[in-house]
């Protein structure tokens, strides 16, 4: 990949779909079932665990903070680096996770990945506002980096039994 942002999130141009677009019950549903636990927090008040600030989401520990306005995006890539740590590692994690460029590479394809899950959410759009909000891959875009340049993320999580693996023919 690898991913990284250039862009500071209150400088995205395009409008990236946020969680009152989407609401709260399907992403609490899905982070259940990873074993994290999503607290949303009123608007206007600083969330805990956030990395980047304003309205992005927050990591601590098993928890994973957002508000109306966080970005989709933003809440599955921050519970995804919970995802693909162990879970005796995710109780040290405040704010930040990532350990290596192959746990962020793997946290971003998992985010896209897990995106099919939310209604009104899908690959597509997640990956379109993964590129609005200044995420940078070698390919250009999320999209090329996903369908061409993430065998390694993709291995990574099936040798963690996080994605299942291919069916051979």
């Amino acid at each position: 990949m690898s991913a990284t942002s250039t862009v500071p999130p209150h400088a995205v141009a395009a409008p990236v779909l946020c969680l009152a677009d989407i609401g709260f019950e399907a992403p609490t549903a899905l982070l259940r079932r990873y074993g994290l636990q999503l607290h949303r927090i009123a608007p206007g008040l600083p969330i805990p665990g956030s990395y980047w600030g304003e309205s992005e989401a927050g990591i601590i520990g098993c928890d994973v903070h957002a508000r109306d306005d966080t970005p989709v995006h933003s809440l599955l890539h921050e519970a995804c680096h919970l995802i693909v740590l162990p879970p005796e590692r995710r109780a040290a994690v405040h704010t930040d996770a990532t350990d290596s460029v192959e746990e962020e590479d793997a946290t971003c394809y998992l985010q896209i990945v897990l995106a099919q899950a939310l209604p009104g959410v899908g690959s597509a759009r997640l990956m379109a506002d993964m590129d609005a909000w200044g995420y940078t891959f070698r390919l250009g875009s999320a999209q090329a980096w996903f369908e061409h340049d993430a065998e390694d993320a993709r291995a990574w999580l099936i040798a963690r039994s996080l994605l299942p693996a291919p069916v051979s023919s």
